[in-house]
């Protein structure tokens, strides 16, 4: 069975006093044994997170990084320098990216490879809108940008991924998906894993990332293919992100 796994994705939110309040609240917290947990800061927060959550469990991540390795790229941020500053997760191909930034499946693709190159673990994400969803096209689309990444992957890349499942119509909406709509998703992932892999299925960790709140969290944990949380606005909130850390337990 998977470790369960919960991240917190800040997107362009935070502060520095906030990343201090997270690294000593967790330094002192009672968390349970057996459950990762991490959070992906902007960028300029990560040396200083890096400082503030070494005397605690919480582990590292970034938000995105440049599908190359330096040059003239002005504004981007490569995988190393993700490492050099102590980054041990990335997202790749968050909706907002894909939505907001243009990054197709080509371009996520990109990504995953050039985080995996530096020893980066990759959160990919997937996830399908509202219009998707009422038209029936939900394990098509989903299932379409997992295989668009793993078809390209070999076989050891693969189980090196981290998959994230995000109904876009329930990101920053208030809406959340049922605990049994997402497991029936996530279930489909992990079939469709398994068509690469029996083993690659059983130890794949698969987040849900639509909403996860303190008070919907144990509910949507208990699922059976559901092993963690991409957790937004509730991590922003100390207490309601360490109650969600702690229900995974």
């Amino acid at each position: 069975m998977p470790t369960p796994l919960i991240a917190g994705n800040w997107k362009m939110n935070g502060s520095l006093t906030l990343v201090e309040d997270f690294g000593q609240a967790f330094a002192d917290a009672d968390l349970p044994e057996g459950v990762e947990m991490a959070l992906m800061v902007p960028f300029p927060f990560l040396q200083a997170a890096g400082r503030a959550f070494a005397g605690s469990r919480l582990a590292l991540g970034a938000q995105t990084l440049s599908d190359q390795p330096s040059g003239a790229f002005t504004g981007e941020v490569s995988g190393e320098m993700l490492r050099e500053l102590g980054a041990g997760l990335v997202l790749v191909g968050h909706s907002e990216r894909r939505t907001l930034f243009g990054e197709d499946d080509a371009a996520v693709l990109a990504r995953v490879r050039a985080a995996l190159v530096v020893g980066l673990r990759p959160v990919l994400c997937l996830g399908e809108t509202l219009e998707e969803r009422d038209a029936g096209r939900t394990e098509a689309v989903v299932l379409g940008q997992l295989e668009a990444v793993c078809d390209a992957l070999a076989a050891d890349e693969r189980t090196r991924l981290v998959i994230a499942y995000e109904p876009v119509w329930a990101i920053g909406t208030g809406r959340t998906a049922t605990p049994q709509q997402a497991q029936a998703v996530h279930a489909a992932i992990r079939t469709r894993l398994a068509a690469y892999d029996a083993g690659l299925a059983e130890g794949m960790q698969l987040l849900y990332g639509g909403s996860m709140k303190a008070a919907n969290a144990a509910e949507l944990l208990a699922q059976p293919d559901i092993d963690g949380g991409l957790v937004g606005g509730a991590s922003l909130q100390v207490d309601d992100f360490l109650a969600i850390c702690q229900s995974a337990g």
